[in-house]
């Protein structure tokens, strides 16, 4: 996920979830973090390097 919209959402759940000016920022930070691990995830899973068969025979 782009960094620019890890932030709006990020901001816009920490201005829903949160009460005060401390827990605002706490919440954003969590968020904001945990966007970053999802799109870590499913990056990793998506891009695997497969082997090139060619003529029948596996590369080394």
């Amino acid at each position: 996920m782009i960094n620019f919209f890890r932030g709006i959402i990020a901001t816009w759940g920490a201005k829903k979830l949160g009460g005060g000016c401390l827990s605002t920022i706490v919440i954003f930070v969590v968020i904001y973090m945990l966007l970053g691990k999802c799109n870590n995830d499913i990056r990793a899973e998506t891009i695997k390097p497969r082997p090139v068969v060619m003529c029948g025979k596996m590369p080394n």
